[in-house]
């Protein structure tokens, strides 16, 4: 009897009928929980990698820009010494080519045309008389004051030594023929004259050549105007280096 109030006695903590034992039993056997939210990703540390990344590769991309950039103007600088190299050579190699040229010009100016004669310290007074010249025709000395008009003129009569004389001091080229000439010699070589200012053209019957080409100090013996001396001495001697008063008029002297 005694033993039965015992095992009912609620306050017995080994008593299961009691609530309160088996509630807190209860509670001290139940997983405890946290009283936070369920376990979330980690937000933040992923938007920092991101940020990261994202920083990573503009870098990147900045760089790879600057190296094109370089590129490019690597590429830029050979371009341009190339082009400066290529332009200093041609203005080396074209300055050359006009020194060359003007050093050729020059030894054709001073070389004498094959064939011709010259003659040096030739008087230059003016004279009122006939002067007896020591080449035939004459080609330089003292002339008349009055020049004979070499203005691309040609003359069909024979005209004076002398006023013929002071049209050479100017620089004029004087072509002579006699009846020895062709008739087409003569007319081919009336048309370049007539094309030439700073020459004259006349009949000289005395001449031994059937033509002949006078410039002061020079003179120059042929059978055919086709001859190529013609030109040269056309090229070599109008106004050329051998004349006593360059730029000298060739016009307002006597035309007949």
């Amino acid at each position: 009897m005694a033993s039965a109030n015992k095992s009912t006695n609620p306050k017995n903590p080994k008593n299961p009928k009691n609530p309160k034992t088996t509630d807190k039993a209860a509670k001290n056997t139940a997983p405890k929980t946290s009283a936070k939210s369920p376990t979330k990703t980690p937000t933040k540390t992923a938007n920092k990698s991101s940020g990261k990344e994202r920083t990573a590769a503009r870098r990147a991309r900045i760089e790879e820009q600057r190296r094109a950039e370089r590129a490019r103007e690597r590429r830029s600088r050979i371009i341009t010494l190339v082009a400066a190299t290529a332009i200093l050579a041609g203005l080396v190699g074209g300055g050359a080519y006009l020194i060359n040229a003007a050093n050729d010009k020059e030894q054709a100016q001073a070389a004498p045309v094959k064939g011709e004669k010259s003659w040096k310290k030739l008087g230059q007074d003016h004279v009122d008389t006939e002067v007896d010249y020591p080449m035939t025709p004459p080609a330089g000395g003292d002339h008349d004051a009055t020049w004979q008009n070499c203005n691309a003129d040609v003359y069909t009569q024979p005209i004076r030594d002398e006023n013929a004389v002071h049209a050479l001091e100017h620089g004029a080229v004087w072509v002579t023929y006699n009846d020895k000439a062709a008739e087409a010699d003569v007319k081919t070589l009336t048309d370049k004259v007539s094309r030439t200012p700073y020459s004259l053209m006349s009949p000289y019957e005395s001449q031994s050549s059937p033509i002949t080409l006078t410039a002061w100090g020079h003179q120059l013996n042929i059978k055919k105007a086709s001859d190529p001396r013609v030109d040269e001495f056309f090229d070599k001697y109008v106004q050329g280096p051998q004349t006593p008063e360059p730029g000298a008029a060739c016009t307002g002297g006597i035309s007949a």
